[in-house]
């Protein structure tokens, strides 16, 4: 076990769900001393999203501390002050109004640490006619146009099968923080560094989203079609469905050669990229003719060895399974006190000296509370005082 590359750095946590410690979890991975402050058994629900023990808070929450303190209480609020004042960095994802009550906000840390960088995650803003509005990855799915790019074409709006604005904001702010800790080498200041589900899943929608704003293009529904690229979707083969792109000439006309389907490269209402984009149905119609006399496994090692890209669709365990996955070692082993041997997922950013490391397993409730403490120099009659008074 390494120190990490951003062992230097300590992350105090005051995020529940998933989009705030998702961001914490970036910092955690490598190696930042990352303390997570959930509130005192009984004074209060914090609403930390799920079972403690179950797949989600653990795969959340790995490689950070646990610490338990009441910030609605004076002499809790007092204690996180004092930890702010060795932080590097506070992370939240309260709604947009709430650190302005506990008195937690950035002018406020501030004033205790002129280095600190504040990471805040919103439904919709810090600002602006919905800043005080809860936020929930679904609205955020729908209010940023993924609902109407998503599903079959007149089947009505379709959510995303994962929580792709939580994730996206949490990747967002993870990335602004890191950006906030390097510019503070020069200046020697800490900022405010703020995302939302909203902005992030329209910076998510990318080209979708760049169609409207260049062309004034509005995109619809195009199901398991690529809008743009075709024949690019799901076909069905003898014994399921894979994935096949095949759009552009050169790459069509090995698809063609591939399946033995010389007649769709020559046929005028498949033989250019506009003719393909006018008759794609019928297109996609005919090329499930022809794969669906082939196995899914035998296609798709055909259509790669051809230089055509396909792969299968996975489900779960099926994915976990493959080849490719297990070398990526996206499944990493932890030990758990609790659960004993189970896989975390791994991170998607390869590092060639420096990789992420699955420390240890999700804490438990404040497992860590007096190390922290006695470290910012409480003793233990103060720390007792604290547990007796519910401060902590």
């Amino acid at each position: 076990m390494t120190a990490g590359p951003l062992s230097r750095f300590t992350v105090l946590d005051l995020t529940r769900v998933r989009a705030g410690p998702t961001a914490v979890r970036y910092l955690a991975d490598w190696g930042a001393n990352c303390i997570k402050v959930e509130m005192p058994p009984g004074a209060g629900d914090m609403d930390m999203g799920g079972p403690r023990h179950g797949p989600d808070f653990q795969n959340l929450h790995r490689n950070k501390k646990s610490i338990t303190l009441n910030l609605k209480e004076p002499d809790g609020k007092a204690v996180f002050m004092k930890l702010v004042e060795k932080a590097d960095v506070v992370v939240e994802n309260y709604r947009a109004d709430v650190k302005f009550r506990l008195g937690i906000d950035y002018e406020s840390l501030k004033k205790v640490n002129p280095r600190i960088v504040l990471g805040s995650i919103s439904g919709f803003g810090q600002d602006g006619p919905y800043a005080e509005r809860a936020g929930f990855d679904q609205i955020a799915q729908g209010m940023g146009g993924l609902m109407w790019v998503t599903g079959m074409e007149g089947q009505g709006p379709v959510r995303a099968g994962i929580a792709v604005a939580d994730v996206g904001a949490g990747l967002h702010c993870a990335i602004g923080i890191l950006i906030a800790l390097l510019e503070r080498e020069t200046s020697g200041q800490g900022q405010w560094v703020s995302s939302s589900l909203l902005q992030a899943m329209i910076s998510m929608c990318d080209f979708q989203a760049a169609r409207w704003t260049i062309a004034k293009d509005v995109p619809g529904q195009a199901g398991n079609n690529h809008p743009t690229s075709i024949p690019t979707g799901v076909f069905k083969t003898r014994d399921g469905y894979i994935n096949i792109a095949a759009s552009g000439g050169h790459i069509y006309k090995r698809f063609c050669e591939c399946i033995e389907a010389p007649e769709l490269l020559t046929d005028a209402r498949f033989s250019t990229d506009k003719a393909r984009r006018t008759n794609r149905d019928l297109l996609n119609a005919e090329i499930d003719k022809r794969v669906g006399a082939y196995g899914s496994a035998e296609l798709v090692e055909k259509l790669n060895k051809a230089g055509v890209p396909a792969g299968p669709i996975y489900r779960m365990d099926e994915m976990f399974a493959d080849p490719q996955v297990k070398h990526l070692q996206m499944a990493h082993p932890v030990n758990s006190p609790k659960l004993g041997a189970i896989e975390l997922i791994g991170q998607a950013i390869n590092m060639s000296r420096t990789p992420f490391e699955m420390r240890w397993a999700t804490p438990e409730q404040g497992e860590h509370t007096e190390a922290v403490l006695k470290e910012a120099g409480y003793d233990a009659a103060a720390i007792a005082s604290f547990k007796q008074r519910g401060v902590i």
